[in-house]
């Protein structure tokens, strides 16, 4: 070894190429270079922007991950060699990609009570069930505002979905359908051209009764003509949400014209009472979540420690899963839309593939939470990302190509009971802190 030490800093060296899949401003010449071999995705990051701005002195900083063989750099690239056994002799192609990271925090938006059911799947609009027993429409825009209060249940909220969803420049009338402690679930119809001054009250126009405890999920399957429901009765049920919608002429009920008169009130609930389709038994415990898919398949999870997936038609379990904790969330996606997540009684957000015969363990394990996890949700339109809401007060953000969160979220001051994308670039979120919360500026590729 030379006595300035280079064939040290030689062996520290790891000749690298630079590739992307960005479109061209962002693409770096394809020619290899030497890069100290401690380096983390952050010291990568200078370089690639610094090359970027060498070809274009506009060009403004900007964070980005790095991949090798499909997988994310999360330690010294040296260290991550060494776990994957890849040689430093050869040069190593590094994809790089723009970091997800969260860019704003949008104000708090302020609730009477907890926030335990948000639903951002519409981009105009973002839905909200409280504790306060009410369920709230937020629309979007420089200053969100709260355009409707929906009134009628008599117990917390527990889950709150749109059902018929519209494209933004059309987008004045919607349905939506809650489930509550109250055992019901409800169907609204709301008309957001209406909207003047104070926020609208809205009744129910279809209340759906058969749970004999309380509703604990509602979900919409693809068609959006059917909804079901998970309860802690143990029970699944699913709904005919275009038959309920006839027979309720479709309308809203006046909240004004109502009458205060008991009887009165106990006659209208009855006419507008609808029942359900069919039952879904299996569960031992509460049902805590049920979402559909796909029109043929519903999947179920619940404090029976089981993620159940069911063929539709037949009423019949086709998959079971026991993975020895209480369940509390579950969501489909990933590759080909076949990947189930679920969190529940312990900090570990688990992830199964039921393709995979004779297995049943799970595919991914991820544990940087602190406390149960209370929300999983997969991104719409990646394979790879998803988020996790748990009662640390935190919601995560995660790759599948890393073992560690991407980003992690810690608007609220106290539980996290709820959490979605809005958008493709927001994650809303409620929690115990009785706040709804936005985070936006997530570049998901």
């Amino acid at each position: 070894m030379e006595p300035n030490g280079s064939g040290s800093d030689a062996s520290r060296q790891v000749q690298v190429r630079f590739v992307t899949r960005l479109p061209p401003p962002l693409r770096v010449p394809p020619a290899s270079m030497a890069v100290p071999s401690h380096l983390t995705r952050f010291g990568l990051s200078d370089i690639v922007n610094l090359l970027l701005k060498n070809s274009d002195p506009d060009h403004e900083n900007q964070p980005f991950d790095f991949l090798i063989d499909g997988e994310l750099v999360r330690m010294q690239l040296d260290e991550f060699l060494i776990a994957k056994g890849i040689s430093a002799e050869k040069v190593l192609e590094l994809e790089y990609v723009k970091a997800v990271a969260p860019r704003k925090q949008e104000d708090p938006r302020p609730h009477d009570d907890w926030v335990s059911a948000v639903d951002g799947s519409n981009s105009s609009f973002i839905l909200t069930g409280c504790y306060d027993t009410f369920v709230r429409i937020w629309k979007s825009g420089d200053v969100s505002e709260c355009t409707h209060v929906l009134e009628g249940h008599t117990g917390a909220i527990t889950s709150a979905k749109f059902i018929d969803i519209r494209g933004v420049e059309n987008e004045q009338n919607f349905h939506l359908v809650t489930g509550s402690k109250d055992r019901l679930l409800r169907l609204w119809k709301c008309d957001a051209a209406k909207r003047r001054g104070d926020p609208i009250r809205v009744g129910a126009y279809k209340i759906l009764a058969g749970h004999t405890s309380s509703v604990q999920s509602v979900s919409v399957n693809p068609s959006r003509e059917m909804i079901c429901s998970g309860s802690w009765d143990c029970s699944i049920k699913l709904w005919d949400v275009k038959e309920s919608e006839e027979d309720g002429d479709g309308n809203t009920i006046s909240l004004k014209k109502r009458k205060v008169n008991s009887k009165t009130k106990e006659s209208e609930d009855a006419r507008l009472e609808g029942a359900a389709t069919s039952t879904l038994v299996g569960h031992t415990q509460c049902v805590s979540v049920a979402t559909w898919p796909d029109p043929d398949v519903l999947y179920s999870a619940s404090w029976d420690h089981s993620v159940r997936q069911w063929d539709v038609p037949s009423g019949k379990e086709t998959w079971t899963m026991v993975c020895g904790k209480a369940l509390n969330c579950l969501d489909i996606g990933g590759e080909g839309s076949a990947l189930v997540a679920a969190g529940g009684s312990d900090p570990v957000l688990r992830i199964w593939d039921p393709r995979k015969p004779g297995s049943l363990a799970p595919i991914f394990q991820y544990s940087s939470h602190s406390s149960w996890i209370s929300a999983c949700k997969w991104h719409p339109r990646s394979w790879f990302h998803l988020l996790s809401a748990s009662y640390d007060g935190k919601v995560m953000l995660w790759d599948l190509r890393t073992a560690w969160p991407l980003a992690v979220m810690e608007s609220h001051q106290d539980k996290v009971l709820c959490a979605d994308w809005w958008k493709d670039d927001s994650v809303v979120s409620g929690g115990a802190d009785s706040k709804l919360c936005i985070t936006s500026g997530i570049e998901i590729q």
